[in-house]
């Protein structure tokens, strides 16, 4: 009969917040609400190092600095919306039992100074990049969209000017077949009776 040793837990390192914020898709979670680029409470707290709830009091207890263009509370229905798109948890499953709060991109940098801790602090810098990242994707997304747009009237006036030319090609090898007169004397027909 042998007797196993347990094995060794293998030891953890903790991530460093450079590390960590190249394994969180920062980018996949900004989400456009109210023609704003927002990031969830929940992401903001995963990507902060801190549960949810101690995010969100420490936003309740410091709300004179959550003006409503840094931070909002989602209505039911931009929430169900979210909850398809990043695929939350269900209430009826023991999920969430409030309304998720939407940060934008000055709200996150306010939170990461609320919470006052030194990963929240570096992780802020990452998120504050990723927001620029997305504007300048929106951005470059807006001058591809102008420059398609452009070609797509040029090609609308060089289409109507090629088929302009094929109809000229056309009456040019088919040209109207017309009765012509021949040239000189033609007797008269003959009359019987």
């Amino acid at each position: 009969m042998r007797v196993r040793s347990p094995k060794p837990e293998p030891t953890r390192h903790p991530l460093s917040a450079h590390r960590r914020a190249a394994v969180f898709p920062i980018e996949s979670r900004i989400a456009i609400l109210r023609h704003q680029r927002i990031i969830l409470d929940t992401a903001l707290a995963e990507l902060y190092g801190v549960s949810v709830k101690r995010l969100n009091q420490q936003v309740n207890r410091n709300r004179e600095r959550f003006p409503s263009d840094f931070m909002f509370q989602l209505t039911p229905r931009e929430f169900a919306a979210l909850r398809l798109q990043f695929a939350t948890a269900n209430k009826k499953r023991g999920g969430r039992r409030s309304l998720p709060y939407a940060f934008t991109e000055h709200g996150a940098i306010m939170a990461a100074t609320v919470l006052n801790s030194e990963q929240a602090v570096k992780m802020s810098v990452f998120v504050v990049r990723a927001f620029v990242r997305l504007r300048q994707m929106l951005a470059a997304n807006r001058e591809f969209a102008n420059r398609i747009k452009e070609l797509e009237e040029h090609l609308e006036t060089h289409d109507c000017t090629i088929q302009e030319i094929i109809n000229a090609i056309r009456k040019l090898m088919n040209p109207p077949s017309s009765r012509r007169r021949r040239i000189g004397f033609a007797l008269p027909q003959a009359r019987t009776g």
